[in-house]
């Protein structure tokens, strides 16, 4: 790493309030301090770009400001420098913490520290030009405790069970009763919306205290000794899917979203968002249908999103 960018800076000392300001600009850049008013970043558009914006403030504040590039053949010397590592394992303390005390009654509250912790893991990212080790070691803490949460907002999780998956014919579970346990969380609101989406328009949804008050002349899905559960490392939802052979357009993805945050995986893009969106909807709506019918709206969009991004001109 030879090119980088200093900017020296000198500013009135009565103006405390813009010293302040610059200082708290290159921070949040991320730019090392050489000396007193001597700032260093790597030369790259984006870091010229935060330099510059600097140098203006303080232009437009009568003071001085010089922004040079620096070409220097032991310029590696100052990777050192940009060591995120303090910054990273202060995230993980606050990560460990939080998984420590997590629990099923406060999960809904930890998504909202969660939301701030991967915010904070952003920034740290955004500055983090020369990335090590540790960034990756707290992103997966960070996915782990995403995982533990998703777990802990669906209790009882159905154990998986390897049989092998027959094919149905949809037109024998029309105008059925499908059970669940009740207060719904991510798989079970998508294995509801694919049911009443793809499988059973007419479906009518029972939601259990316990599985054992499922009536026999229902169809229970996602729970042990249900008819659709997890088989093998399949989901209910995948499960359902694989069993009516649902192959339209766009589910496959959601199978995916849904397999990650019920069982953990690969974290696709939309994850973080979902999962949020669904957590504030079981947080402020008791009623377990009025809970799906808004769930139905996010899949049904979701899955619109989806088709058009594989199909854009039609």
């Amino acid at each position: 790493m030879d090119n980088w960018l200093s900017l020296i800076i000198a500013l009135p000392t009565a103006n405390a309030t813009e010293r302040m300001r610059a200082w708290r600009a290159l921070k949040a850049r991320g730019a090392a301090v050489l000396r007193d008013g001597v700032y260093l970043l790597p030369d790259n558009p984006t870091c010229r770009e935060a330099l510059e914006s600097v140098e203006r403030d303080i232009l437009g504040s009568n003071g001085t400001a010089f922004l040079l590039p620096i070409n220097d053949p032991q310029g590696s010397r100052f990777i050192e420098l940009f060591d995120r590592g303090e910054d990273y394992a202060k995230l993980r303390v606050e990560i460990e913490a939080c998984q420590a005390q997590l629990n099923s009654d406060n999960a809904l509250a930890s998504t909202r520290q969660v939301r701030k912790l991967r915010k904070a893991h952003a920034q740290v990212e955004a500055i983090d030009f020369f990335p090590a080790a540790a960034r990756q070691k707290t992103d997966m803490a960070l996915k782990a405790l995403e995982t533990a949460i998703s777990r802990a907002l669906s209790q009882d999780e159905p154990s998986s069970h390897d049989h092998p998956i027959a094919r149905l014919d949809r037109s024998d579970y029309q105008g059925r009763f499908w059970a669940t346990r009740k207060r719904p969380w991510v798989d079970r609101l998508a294995s509801a919306w694919l049911i009443r989406r793809f499988i059973d328009p007419d479906a009518t949804f029972l939601w259990l205290d316990t599985p054992s008050d499922c009536p026999a002349d229902a169809l229970g899905f996602d729970f042990d000794g249900a008819t659709f559960s997890h088989v093998g490392n399949r989901v209910t939802f995948e499960t359902l899917q694989a069993s009516f052979g649902l192959a339209e357009s766009g589910l496959s993805r959601i199978a995916a979203l849904v397999h990650y945050l019920d069982v953990g995986g690969v974290q696709p893009s939309e994850a973080s968002g979902i999962e949020r969106v669904l957590a504030g909807l079981r947080e402020t709506i008791p009623n377990d249908d009025h809970l799906l019918t808004a769930a139905c709206a996010i899949f049904d969009g979701l899955l619109a999103a989806f088709v058009t991004e594989e199909f854009p001109n039609e």
